[in-house]
């Protein structure tokens, strides 16, 4: 067994042999049980060595590192730490493992509550099973707005104030998105909560981002008379999907992820189930012509035309898989096919402008469209399935009438009433009189 004091010197001109080789600190200013272990492949570490309880008890090693790593002094200095230890009674093998343990715990915690890592489970653990067509909108969220700011910050160390730079990173134009990316983060963090992974949401006591100022946009009959030759004109799945929007004035989300078992072209009906109304509500949709001319295109998958309606799937797709998506660049498209069409139409030298409107202003269109056909309050309603005004309180309750054939009369007038803008030719006149019952 070599013997010395440990320095510079002594460690360098240590050699390797066949066997580990040990080399123990002795001499003046020594500390007993302090060494150099080299293995045979010539690996130099600074071990220390030491008993708990006495002789009878079993010789245990803590290494401290390498030579290189620590130098004599400052592995000595370690060593007289450990000693410390020893005589207090304290283990430092078991010291270390603890310490050791919790350092692991704690970066696999770091791994585990990430937030990019923690927001992928969220959707795919709780958005997609209970709502599965808030999946893309959830994820478009996170995806592009709170991943970018939070990423790899664990939930427990997320602040108010790192909500607050996800929310003012948002364009302020844009209310509606901060909004709706509250309300994500909010769901988000109340899981996370009710999951025990941390013990209190950072939005808990924040008000959410001002509402929307509510919107008076509706289109014109000129205006939506280019919107609907502009869809005509727009490849599959965006033309056919805006199409049957202006014909049905459902919603968007609720038309995107809209699928072939849902439709009977026989009887002209689309039945909404209550698992993708925006409300909760399921709601019967009556087909005009124009609704069912916009799902025969979307059938040929183009601008060919099939009475041949698969018996399920998705109707709006590129995958096959999802909705469809990408509904910005769609727009513009409709926008500017929007302005050429006008351009077309007219002799004068100014150029033609139209008014910013959103796709949401169609719901609102037909709601006003069927006001001035002379459609029943209550029948626009039913159609548009809101339950406010007059499908709620008390006389939601004990009002059951489903205004179907009410329904079916108020949407084939707006058919007409858009064909009719289509083709003055061969209209009469823009408005088309109703039935008395309707």
């Amino acid at each position: 067994m070599a013997t010395g004091y440990i320095t510079k010197r002594a460690v360098d001109a240590l050699k390797a042999a066949s066997g580990q080789l040990f080399f123990w600190d002795a001499g003046d200013g020594a500390i007993k049980g302090f060494g150099v272990r080299v293995t045979p492949a010539g690996v130099k570490s600074y071990v220390y060595q030491y008993r708990l309880g006495g002789r009878g008890a079993a010789v245990r090693r803590y290494t401290i590192g390498r030579h290189g790593e620590f130098t004599p002094d400052s592995a000595r200095a370690r060593a007289i730490e450990l000693a410390e230890q020893v005589r207090r009674n304290i283990d430092p093998l078991e010291t270390e493992a603890g310490q050791r343990k919790d350092r692991d715990e704690k970066a696999q915690e770091a791994r585990d509550l990430a937030f990019a890592a923690y927001a992928a489970r969220f959707l795919k653990m709780h958005v997609e099973p209970n709502t599965p067509d808030s999946y893309g909108f959830a994820e478009s969220i996170v995806r592009l707005h709170v991943s970018p700011v939070l990423d790899r910050k664990p939930l427990p160390e997320i602040t108010r104030r790192d909500i607050v730079v996800v929310i003012d990173r948002i364009d302020a134009a844009q209310p509606s998105v901060r909004r709706n990316c509250f309300a994500v983060m909010r769901k988000l963090f109340n899981w996370a909560r009710a999951r025990g992974d941390i013990k209190r949401s950072p939005l808990e006591g924040m008000e959410p981002p001002p509402l929307v100022q509510s919107r008076d946009r509706v289109l014109s009959d000129t205006e939506l008379t280019l919107a609907y030759r502009a869809a005509q004109t727009i490849a599959y799945p965006f033309g056919p999907l805006f199409e049957l929007l202006f014909a049905t004035g459902q919603r968007r989300d609720e038309v995107a992820g809209l699928d072939w078992s849902e439709l009977d072209r026989t009887a002209g009906l689309w039945t909404l189930p209550r698992e993708r109304a925006k409300n909760d509500a399921s709601n019967i949709i009556p087909l005009n012509r124009l609704a069912i001319a916009a799902l025969d295109r979307a059938a040929g998958r183009g601008l060919d035309a099939s009475t041949d309606w698969p018996r399920s799937g998705l109707v709006f797709t590129t995958t096959g898989k999802t909705s469809v998506s990408g509904y910005s660049r769609a727009k513009a498209k409709l926008d500017a096919r929007m302005a050429e069409l006008a351009i077309e139409g007219t002799t004068e030298a100014a150029p033609v402008t139209i008014k910013p409107w959103r796709v949401h202003d169609a719901r609102r269109t037909l709601a006003t469209g069927l006001q001035r056909l002379g459609v029943r309050f209550e029948v626009t309603e039913a159609v548009l399935n809101h339950v406010s005004g007059s499908r709620s309180g008390i006389a939601g309750v004990y009002q059951r009438h489903g205004w179907g054939p009410e329904k079916r009369a108020a949407l084939d007038a707006w058919g007409t009433h858009i064909e009719g803008l289509l083709n003055p030719a061969e209209s009469t006149g823009n408005v088309v009189p109703l039935r008395r019952d309707a």
